[in-house]
């Protein structure tokens, strides 16, 4: 699978996504070895209105996020991947008025686990807000429920 299909895979699993239109998650890149979401500052986000920091409930979801989508980017073929566990380790917070950026990489997969790490940052990736670990089920191909969402995530008929 070149890179831009990998792009085109992770885009079309984020539209599908409605509560992540709503922060206005965007794929910045995605390839094989890893991928990179977008989440931009808003006002809408911010969990302290005294400092402007972003709630760190948008963060999680930014991640958990960010490290679903990288299956779809290691795995042949589009499968339903469940969040299983998901450990966020916060460094600092985030600076106000400044776009975040998610980090994750498929590091391992079983038949039955994939296990996935990143980073959420914002300037410098060597300077992360924080760390994330999180563990996928993957359910096959064939999981009951998971038609409609993987006709919405590759956009063709089943």
């Amino acid at each position: 699978m070149s890179d831009g299909d990998i792009m085109q895979r992770a885009q079309r699993f984020l539209s599908a996504l409605r509560h992540c239109q709503v922060l206005g998650l965007y794929v910045y890149e995605a390839a094989p070895e890893g991928l990179t979401l977008c989440l931009p500052y808003s006002e809408q986000i911010v969990g302290n209105p005294e400092t402007g920091v972003i709630h760190g409930g948008a963060i999680t979801t930014l991640m958990d996020t960010t490290c679903g989508i990288s299956t779809v980017c290691v795995l042949p073929e589009f499968e339903i991947c469940p969040t299983l566990d998901l450990r966020i380790d916060y460094m600092h917070p985030a600076e106000p008025h400044k776009d975040v950026y998610g980090y994750a990489e498929c590091y391992r997969v079983t038949p039955n686990i994939i296990f996935t790490r990143g980073y959420a940052y914002q300037d410098d990736p060597k300077e992360p807000i924080a760390h994330v670990v999180g563990t996928f089920m993957r359910m096959g191909k064939a999981a009951q429920g998971a038609a409609n969402l993987k006709k919405d995530i590759q956009g063709t008929a089943i």
